[in-house]
């Protein structure tokens, strides 16, 4: 069985947990209100009040004057989050983080020294409440998708378990937009098709879901017949490093895209970098409004975990695959591959200084945001190359 355990409202969480003169308030981790900043969590008094993340934090403000806005302390959520690790890792080697506040188990092989999967989750979810006073939801499946369902549907404090022969009728009556990366568009996509939950979409026949959706639609469609054979994959064992963002509109503007484009290649070099990694291939994603889906990718010369090196391939691939002909984009990904560990790679005798000068400039800036939060430093506009 693989356990889905994910914090409930994790910033804000940690933040009301410190100052207990918040409990009871709605409480907001992002941006100042004033600016452009957005909401990068909100407690469940604040989302009471229609806030969510990656909300403008000025919209926010509108919807729930009376919140408190704080500033992220990402430094400190990543050092709770390690908290977090270690317990998980009592019960099982097996972990893959997925962020700082979600990671799934794969528990199968712990069973003979601490108990059924059950149990094993229930022990999780009151370690993390006694030591740590936070609290998680727990979703327990035989695969991840059903258990990362399973936690979402659970929460706040929730701990739901779907055992193998319930499978299909946990996923049946639930809306199509339960599916991975299905949103709102997708949504309106099967529903002029009469596909309104996921028991109406596995009834459909293969070809048609992946006429609607390409390749993607292939997955789906396992989903909804309740299969994913993911493995968990261990952080020590990782092959790849992604980030990306599904739009609640499609972006056509370039501008726009690029300045998202370089967000998500920072927030990849970061994470290479916690991780002591270095990348020898660049990976693009970008999803169209039709869904059509394309990849590019480009070997590096030179493995590398610098921000300025990973953004001048990306932002080279985007200029020419989608620059000269912009296109309504639903998603946006940015990954790096063909992972190597730091320590594996010898540096050149003749260090290029300017190189140098970046891997400088990704220290302080790693420093100043784990101090003063993510959204405490970020790039100018990024042209092409």
């Amino acid at each position: 069985m693989i356990l889905h355990v994910d914090m409930d409202a994790f910033y804000a969480s940690i933040e009301t947990r410190d100052r207990p003169e918040l409990e009871g308030k709605p409480v907001l981790v992002g941006g100042n209100p004033r600016g452009r900043g957005v909401v990068a969590a909100a407690n469940y008094a604040a989302r009471a009040f229609g806030i969510h993340s990656a909300m403008p934090t000025g919209k926010a403000h509108q919807l729930c004057p009376e919140a408190v806005f704080l500033a992220p302390r990402i430094g400190y959520y990543a050092e709770v989050s390690e908290q977090i690790q270690k317990i998980f890792k009592r019960y099982t080697p097996l972990v893959e983080p997925l962020s700082l506040d979600e990671a799934f188990l794969d528990v199968q092989g712990s069973e003979a020294l601490f108990g059924e999967a059950v149990s094993i989750g229930r022990q999780i979810k009151q370690a993390i409440q006694g030591e740590l006073g936070l609290c998680a939801s727990v979703g327990i499946a035989p695969n991840k998708f059903v258990s990362k369902i399973a936690s979402d549907l659970g929460k706040p404090d929730g701990f739901l378990v779907v055992r193998p022969n319930e499978v299909q009728s946990f996923l049946d009556p639930l809306p199509v937009r339960r599916l991975w990366g299905i949103g709102k568009v997708g949504s309106q996509v099967l529903e002029k098709k009469g596909i309104r939950s996921i028991y109406d979409l596995r009834q459909q026949p293969l070809a048609l879901i992946h006429q609607l959706f390409g390749k993607w639609g292939d997955r789906l469609w396992a989903f909804a017949q309740g299969q994913d054979d993911r493995k968990v994959v261990p952080d020590h064992q990782i092959k790849s490093v992604s980030n990306e963002q599904t739009f609640d509109k499609d972006l056509e503007d370039v501008a726009m895209l690029r300045a998202h484009l370089v967000k998500l290649t920072e927030q990849v070099a970061w994470r290479l970098r916690q991780h002591g990694l270095l990348a020898q291939v660049v990976e693009m994603k970008i999803r169209f409004s039709n869904f059509k889906t394309i990849t590019r990718s480009q070997s590096l010369s030179k493995a590398t975990q610098t921000t300025q090196d990973l953004l001048n391939v990306i932002l080279n691939l985007f200029h020419l695959n989608f620059s000269k002909k912009p296109r309504a984009v639903r998603l946006l990904g940015m990954g790096a591959s063909r992972l190597v560990r730091n320590h594996t790679v010898q540096e050149d005798l003749f260090f290029d200084a300017s190189r140098k000068k970046q891997q400088q400039i990704d220290a302080a800036v790693d420093l100043i945001r784990s101090k003063y939060g993510a959204s405490a430093l970020g790039r100018g506009g990024c042209e092409y190359p």
